[in-house]
């Protein structure tokens, strides 16, 4: 802030960096006020402006300060364990080794304390053990199964009283077999598949009939709660819907006014009995079709007025509020719209009917098959061709709503004549792709 201020004052870029240079940002004003008092850009401020500025330039550069250091100690830290992710530790490796081999390393020097530096050496090499041990793990499962797939390839080759001392002659040639690196394994994992596969036929069909019958009654008890799961959400449902009916009741009958609010109109509604009928729902769920209410309230009077103003006679796309407000302020549809300023909603009335005309009014001049690409031309050479299309369209409402801007209107079908003609004419209908006409 002090070298903001004072350098931009006094136009000295040069400034900025000495007073950078000069002011510790943990120093105090009556510290620093001998270096900066004699230079003529110090006399900018007012007195009672200086040590508030200072003040406030040493507590953003110790900030700065704190986020740089932060900075270069996350930083130290990556390249620390980015060294040690590039030497592709062994897992047996120590961090004395390490320190060892590696202590000369800027990245190794970079972390201050040897304690922090062994920590992030533990930290990591947990990661590398882990993963060591996972490999290994994968390692021998994935030889299991294969030495058992070899297995399952010989299995016509010995039968239920087959010895591994016979049949390991068969199979030594195969890589899966080599891949098992103890004798001992090998037999182990061989008794264990032997003793799957001499299961006998009638234990086999008694298990699968217990499997069965056991897998039978899953289904059975499954179907049951499903069914009484259903059967109660079908009663609470029909519970809910019935509190919900009693509570829309109780609104539609006491809540007449839009502009209510949810707390004091909570303590009426709890002094009626349908109260208690609505117990089902939550204060949340009657919060929000108390607010759905009061929404519905809002648009039934706000349809109300668009009906008030579409019925005025005297109402026109120009018209504006001062004009129709003299004819519809004694209607009670004008005396009930409470919910926001009349004039407002009259003008967002007025805009979304303007528009309304301005489409519907496009709409028409694509249904007028008489206005061709050929209308300009037979316009420039006789007015009569106009007047035909004028009179055609002064039959629909969609042109007499727009005699109110007539300039407008013209305006509007005469662009409409010219794209057509730029545009030339239609392509042959089986090659048309009924593109939407410019306006």
């Amino acid at each position: 802030m002090l070298l903001l201020t004072w350098g931009r004052k006094s136009n000295g870029e040069g400034w900025k960096e000495g007073v950078r240079t000069w002011v510790s940002a943990f120093s105090t004003w009556e510290k620093e006020l001998h270096k900066i008092v004699f230079d003529p850009r110090y006399l900018l401020l007012l007195p009672k402006e200086r040590k508030q500025v200072f003040e406030s330039y040493v507590k953003i550069r110790a900030e700065d300060e704190r986020k740089e250091r932060a900075s270069k100690v996350k930083q130290n830290k990556e390249e620390f364990k980015a060294l040690m992710a590039e030497l592709n530790l062994n897992p047996k490796t120590t961090f004395s080794e390490f320190a060892q081999k590696h202590g000369r390393d800027q990245r190794f020097k970079g972390i201050d304390k040897m304690r922090e530096r062994e920590a992030l050496f533990n930290e990591f090499m947990l990661q590398v053990r882990k993963q060591a041990k996972q490999d290994t793990m994968a390692k021998s499962e994935k030889a299991k199964n294969d030495f058992l797939a070899l297995l399952e390839e010989n299995t016509d080759k010995f039968d239920k009283d087959t010895v591994w001392s016979r049949v390991k002659g068969q199979l030594k040639g195969d890589a899966r077999y080599k891949a098992v690196g103890s004798s001992s394994q090998r037999e182990v994992w061989f008794q264990e598949y032997m003793e799957k596969i001499n299961m006998t036929a009638d234990a086999e069909k008694r298990k699968r009939v217990e499997a069965s019958i056991r897998e039978r009654e899953k289904v059975v008890q499954k179907m049951k709660e499903e069914e009484m799961r259903a059967l109660d959400r079908e009663r609470g449902q029909y519970k809910k819907e019935e509190a919900m009916q009693h509570f829309k009741a109780l609104l539609s009958d006491l809540v007449r006014d839009a502009g209510a609010v949810w707390k004091s109109t909570k303590r009426q509604l709890k002094k009626d009995s349908r109260w208690q009928l609505a117990g089902l729902l939550d204060t949340e769920e009657k919060e929000r079709v108390f607010k759905q209410h009061l929404e519905a309230l809002s648009q039934k009077i706000k349809q109300k007025f668009h009906d008030l103003l579409n019925e005025t006679k005297e109402f026109q796309l120009t018209s504006t509020w001062k004009e129709v407000r003299r004819y519809i302020k004694e209607d009670p549809r004008y005396l009930k719209y409470t919910i926001g300023p009349r004039e407002e909603e009259f003008n967002q009335y007025s805009a979304a009917k303007y528009q309304k005309a301005k489409q519907d009014f496009r709409d028409l001049l694509r249904e007028t098959k008489i206005i061709t690409h050929k209308s300009r031309n037979m316009i420039e050479e006789s007015d009569v061709h106009l007047r035909d299309i004028e009179k055609n369209l002064e039959k629909d409402k969609r042109y007499l709503i727009l005699d109110c801007m007539a300039d407008k209107r013209s305006k509007m079908m005469a662009d409409y004549i010219r794209e057509l003609h730029q545009k030339g004419p239609p392509p042959p209908p089986q090659h048309r792709n009924h593109p939407e006409d410019p306006l």
